[in-house]
């Protein structure tokens, strides 16, 4: 019996299921339900779905991933649609596999109420189609992160960031998984920028002239973007030292939105840095007393700020909106009370916010005292105890919005061994840089990541990889070999008047210089054996001449050693960091990067003088695949005008992967014949990079110190750290580092601090 006109694709497929005994079942059941929604006489299209599915091998389980998809959106599409979806999936399956072609179903019932019409639908499945035919191993990480990176009302940017991906990543097969699985810096970035803008690269220079209008510029403030993250949540601004580090993007927020939300997070971070020193020690706080005490510090600096500037509450205030509505939960509560504590006219029918209003009230003749934070803290914190109602401590964020995560105002240098644990959940919880899952695949030739358009990444054609080293994975707890890659870049001539211009302005300081190289005497010690007098016995002399004597021979009275400086042997590298954070400009005009030059020159000029071998490289990194360094003087070349040529042609820009850069110098510097040999750091920042935690990159640094100590390398960081508060001493160790407090005493504590050095 032939099928009636206009049916043949369901009767062929009815006849195959009739053959298949797992499927059949599952189709009649489908086929049935699809007929109660739609004209029974209408589910041709549909059919032809199911057929492509069967021409195309798909196996099974894609045809009932296809039967599942299709009863999930039955009702908001019609069968055209649904037809199609089986289309495309078999087409996904003939370029990249039956697995592929149901991550694909799969993905689209999740996303597809966020698809307004069949022209985004059809854009979508051309997308993930595209990505099969080029990269067919990436289609089912995408796929299970798909609501990372499709928001609604962008679909194109979607699929735009697939092409993005396969241009990147090229015929690098792993390096396409990684960037689809948006464990690579570059995907995360474009992924977080779907959807959001202006964002922190928009806004960095109307942010840093608000924060210097309302602090001044004596407050040395810093801006700096976060790394993205692979995980969606909510992100904080992060406090280090001097150094606000904000998203990339606020996701949800854009327009007007974004811009006040940076706005009112940069004035709050301002407002910790002008009120809040010095950091509070972590102690024996557990993880709700941290929070609560958090919380009245945020409503303490508030407070001093709008004393000064009243207009800030107006800032401020919209974000505060959390209500007795938002639920039981602790963190509803805690953000109820930190509307409290912003809000003297807000009344809460719980007794905990009535409680941190009056503490809170009782100590505004305190304000300017940090103590009160954790005094009111403490008390909050032990009425939360006594409810025993659970505290989420690993998934506790701050709230409002606009605040910072809190880690910057804690010092954690002298954690209680009994609440190491909690504590540590804690700093997971708030923290917010991305870091690697264990086993994260390891790139064989991995590629730059730019990082942004604020700081923009040199084009890998500039440059040659000359070099990989490992690098510490904090989350993993492990070495990872060959991990980051040292490209070389070319040096590019500046204009060595102007240095030495600045160098003619500094006359004092190298005149100090010039009294301190006068006053040199280092060198290595040499014993000289078999003397006619000196302060030691030389034993082995001393024996031949007792056995002279014995056998009657005139025994050689030589018999002393004494010990003299030969010679100056004593080799130096200078690392000089010329990172983004290096092009901030100092009252007199002049940035950052400028004194490091006119610092390095002056002590270039010193070691030229003594005969010391030295060597003079800058550093700067956009991801573990470009960490750049720039030879502005080897060892085997002297300090001329070419030299200072290329010292005066640095430039600002990229981030700073300190412990890769000095792995290097150590190979450098490993190379030279010399008795003593020392590396000196000029840095101005925090360890810090697009994909990887900072406080991952501090440890990696101390451990990349450790190693070169081990290898008889001694290594000193000269650090400028206005607050104190840096993480220089965690990486070089408190002897072997020097904090710089002011940007102008660099050029002179660089070089005696060489001199220090050089005579140890």
């Amino acid at each position: 019996m032939s099928a009636p006109v206009g049916h043949e694709a369901m009767a062929r497929l009815a006849g195959l299921m009739r053959g298949r005994e797992t499927l059949r079942a599952p189709f009649e059941e489908v086929r049935g339900r699809l007929a109660a929604r739609y004209d029974p006489d209408g589910l041709e299209p549909w059919a032809r779905g199911a057929l492509a599915l069967i021409d195309a091998n798909a196996g099974a389980s894609c045809l009932l991933a296809f039967w599942r998809a299709s009863m999930e959106t039955a009702g908001r599409l019609d069968v055209e649609s649904l037809g199609a979806m089986g289309g495309q999936a078999a087409a996904i399956c003939r370029e990249a596999g039956a697995k592929a072609a149901i991550a694909g179903l799969d993905a689209f019932v999740r996303i597809e109420p966020r698809l307004v019409d069949a022209g985004e639908r059809a854009v979508w499945w051309r997308a993930l189609v595209k990505l099969a035919g080029a990269a067919p191993e990436s289609v089912e990480p995408l796929a299970a992160r798909v609501q990372t990176v499709l928001l609604p009302g962008h679909v194109a940017a979607f699929e735009g960031f697939i092409d993005a991906g396969i241009r990147a990543s090229g015929r690098d097969r792993e390096r396409r998984k990684s960037f689809f699985a948006l464990e690579d810096g570059l995907a995360r970035s474009l992924a977080e920028r779907i959807g959001a803008e202006p964002g922190f690269a928009d806004l960095e220079g109307e942010l840093k002239k608000v924060l210097a209008a309302l602090w001044g510029p004596a407050l040395a403030v810093q801006l700096q973007p976060l790394p993205p993250i692979a995980r969606d949540g909510p992100r904080r601004v992060n406090l280090a030292g001097p150094v606000i580090r904000m998203p990339a993007v606020f996701q949800g927020f854009d327009g007007e939105a974004a811009r006040r939300l940076y706005l009112a997070a940069a004035v709050h971070a301002g407002a910790h840095l002008a009120f809040g020193n010095p950091r509070f020690p972590i102690g024996t706080f557990k993880p709700v007393q941290i929070a609560l005490a958090t919380l009245v510090e945020d409503a303490r600096v508030e407070a001093l700020a709008m004393s000064r500037y009243p207009g800030l509450r107006r800032l401020w205030a919209p974000y505060h909106n959390a209500s007795p509505e938002d639920g039981p939960t602790v963190a509803a509560l805690l953000a109820r009370v930190a509307r409290g504590l912003f809000d003297e006219g807000y009344e809460d029918p719980d007794e905990l916010v009535g409680k941190a209003q009056r503490l809170f009230d009782e100590a505004r003749e305190r304000i300017a005292d940090p103590a009160i934070s954790l005094e009111i803290g403490t008390r909050l914190a032990n009425d939360v105890g006594q409810r025993r109602i659970r505290f989420d401590d690993r998934g506790h964020v701050i709230e409002p919005v606009y605040r910072d995560d809190g880690l910057g105002i804690w010092d954690f240098s002298d954690i209680d061994p009994e609440v190491s644990d909690e504590v540590e959940v804690a700093v997971d919880a708030a923290r917010v840089e991305r870091r690697e899952e264990e086993g994260g695949t390891v790139d064989e030739a991995p590629a730059p990541e730019p990082t942004g358009r604020a700081r923009p990444a040199v084009s890998p054609s500039e440059g040659v990889v000359v070099a990989s080293y490992p690098e510490w994975d904090g989350t993993a707890g492990i070495e990872r070999p060959d991990w980051t890659s040292v490209r070389a870049m070319m040096p590019k001539p500046g204009d060595a008047r102007a240095l030495q211009r600045a160098l003619d302005r500094a006359g004092p300081v190298r005149a100090r210089i010039a009294r301190l190289v006068r006053g040199a005497k280092v060198g290595r010690a040499s014993r000289l054996r078999r003397q006619v007098e000196g302060a030691d016995l030389d034993i082995d002399a001393a024996i031949d001449a007792a056995i002279a004597r014995r056998a009657g021979d005139v025994p050689d009275m030589r018999v002393f050693r004494s010990t003299v400086l030969n010679q100056r042997d004593l080799a130096v590298l200078v690392l000089v960091d010329t990172s983004q954070s290096t092009r901030e400009r100092l009252p007199d005009g002049t940035s950052v990067l400028d004194t490091e030059k006119l610092a390095v020159a002056m002590l270039a000029g010193a070691l030229q003088q003594l005969g010391d071998a030295f060597a003079l490289l800058a550093f700067a990194s956009a991801g573990r695949g470009d960490v750049q360094v720039t030879t502005v003087k080897g060892f085997e070349e002297g300090y001329d005008g070419d030299a200072a040529s290329r010292l005066a042609g640095l430039g600002s820009g990229l981030s700073t992967r300190l412990g890769a850069a000095l792995r290097h110098a150590g190979a450098e510097i490993a190379r030279v014949r010399s008795f003593r040999k020392l590396v000196l750091v000029v840095s101005d920042g925090e360890p810090s990079d697009i994909d990887v935690a900072a406080q991952d990159l501090v440890t990696d640094a101390s451990r990349a110190v450790k190693a070169l100590r081990a290898r008889g390398i001694d290594t000193f960081g000269v650090m400028l750290d206005p607050a104190g508060v840096g993480s220089g001493p965690r990486i070089f160790g408190k002897a072997n580092a020097m904090p710089v407090r002011r940007v102008e005493d660099l050029p002179m504590r660089l070089s005696e601090l060489y001199f220090r050095l050089a005579r140890r």
